[in-house]
């Protein structure tokens, strides 16, 4: 028997085990507009503005999703046919709840960049949301502020009121609304960057000012880019899952979201025009967010891809199955409590061992699914470079932090699908390089295009040679947890 599929028509026939819709999502109106429509988004953001609508507010912050690259298609074609509702399913070991998300009104893709530029033009738009990776940013590795040597740069420049790139998109939204007199939109940086609006902030005045210097002058004293801090594992959905959904709950969603119950928001409270009463749903606002900001990015997301490099060479496949062994297990908390934890800034607004022990929790979570491979792709090695430059300018120790960069290190020279090996500016030279030299991890940090300084610097160069011996004297095939990795530290 063939499933009801997913649309505003068939909202009144869901089944009773889904939460259905308090407002309806003809009504609404738009207010922001988001680029780049990943799940993280739809698990995210979205799912924080329909909390706001389904308590009777925020009916005219209505989100327009819009996509810049080839891989946002997918969403629109899955989306489209659905009136832009989707089905999100947050689960744990104690089990899971499913509901659809209304407010996306629509989805505007790749080949419509003259749509989106129009749509973030008009008026009711006061935010420009956006959750596009530290690619998507098109930075200088070295400087951390615009690559005006980027070829996404490069060509947006030569035309920019034809942009194709993030930046150059916001910069000639921001033109269209100085030339017509009208207010500046916010900004709004989603993305897991240390420091992600004023990384926003510079690259958009750097490539303004190349453009028209009076255009920057405007922007930097009307626009808003605020910092966030955004925390919720968000899993990719694999072909797998629909089915299993389309099964379980007798609902045709050509791309359901699964996460975990666990998320965080926390923003700087600085808006040009507005913004929805999100502190009404749980959202954090702060004068600061830096602090929050940096114990997620140390506690949270460096452990994760800490965890998720060793956990793919010991042959974990998921998440959770690399937690739950013994040796990773103890790793990641030695990790927390020894080096990662002590750069943060003191007086913490949180219980530290608290937090770390929900870390724990969360990427035991068995029915996440969530897997090493994607982690492996899609994180940024600076999680773990950054923390290893706070402790090296003190002259800590890094045996810790280093097996992760060795381990990050191994995993480009052993695995075949290039596709999958990592998501980088300069990942075919780091492959290349991976594998040339191995076991020697020397050639790959020698590149200054990722590793900036650290390149030069002996002790981190030690460190992570040394840390390589100790892969190469691992034996992954020990369940009891014996083995080198489990003498990296004395003690254990």
């Amino acid at each position: 028997m063939t499933k009801p599929r997913l649309c505003r028509a068939a909202l009144h026939q869901l089944p009773k085990t889904i939460g259905g819709l308090s407002y309806k999502p003809a009504e609404l109106k738009a207010g922001i507009v988001h680029i780049g429509p990943g799940a993280f988004h739809r698990a995210h953001m979205a799912r924080y503005v329909h909390a706001l609508m389904s308590q009777g507010q925020a009916r005219d912050w209505g989100i327009v999703c819009a996509g810049l690259t080839p891989a946002d298609l997918p969403v629109k074609a899955a989306l489209a046919p659905q009136d832009g509702l989707y089905t999100l399913i947050e689960r744990d070991d104690d089990g899971a709840s499913a509901q659809v998300v209304g407010a996306i009104m629509d989805i505007i893709g790749p080949d419509d960049v003259g749509g989106i530029l129009d749509c973030i033009d008009a008026p009711g738009i006061r935010i420009v949301s956006l959750t596009v990776s530290e690619n998507g940013y098109c930075l200088d590795v070295k400087t951390r502020g615009l690559d005006l040597a980027h070829p996404a740069i490069i060509a947006d420049l030569a035309l920019p009121r034809r942009p194709a790139s993030v930046i150059g998109v916001l910069v000639e939204a921001y033109r269209r609304r100085r030339a017509a007199g009208r207010s500046a939109f916010t900004a709004l940086s989603c993305d897991n960057l240390p420091g992600n609006g004023g990384l926003l902030r510079r690259a958009v005045l750097s490539f303004a000012a190349a453009v028209d210097p009076a255009l920057a002058e405007w922007i930097d004293a009307e626009g808003r880019f605020p910092a966030t801090m955004v925390d919720r594992i968000t899993p990719v959905t694999k072909s797998a899952d629909v089915r299993a959904f389309e099964q379980s709950y007798g609902l045709a969603d050509a791309w359901p979201i699964f996460c975990e119950p666990f998320t965080q928001w926390v923003i700087e409270d600085d808006f040009a025009d507005g913004r929805p009463d999100w502190e009404t749903v749980g959202v954090q606002f702060t004068l600061d967010v830096e602090p929050f900001e940096r114990m997620k990015l140390r506690l949270l997301n460096a452990s994760h891809l800490a965890l998720a490099s060793l956990g793919w060479l010991a042959g974990q496949g998921l998440v959770a199955e690399a937690m739950r062994d013994p040796r990773l297990n103890v790793y990641i908390r030695r990790l927390m409590t020894e080096e990662t934890g002590p750069t943060l800034p003191p007086h913490l607004p949180v219980d530290l061992e608290a937090y770390q022990r929900q870390v724990v929790r969360r990427f035991s979570n068995r029915m996440l699914e969530d897997t090493v491979e994607r982690i492996n792709t899609d994180a940024s090695i600076n999680l773990l470079l950054d923390p290893i430059r706070d402790r090296l300018s003190r002259g800590a120790p890094i045996p810790l932090l280093a097996l992760a960069v060795a381990a990050w290190i191994r995993r480009l020279v052993l695995i075949d699908d290039d596709r999958l090996a990592v998501r980088h500016p300069f990942a075919d030279d780091l492959k290349a390089r991976a594998k040339a030299s191995n076991p020697d991890p020397t050639p790959v940090l020698a590149m200054t295009e990722v590793f900036g300084a650290l390149s030069s610097n002996p002790d981190f160069i030690l460190a992570v040679a040394e840390a390589s011996r100790v892969l190469d004297g691992w034996r992954v095939s020990q369940p009891d947890g014996s083995g080198v990795l489990y003498g990296v530290w004395p003690g254990s």
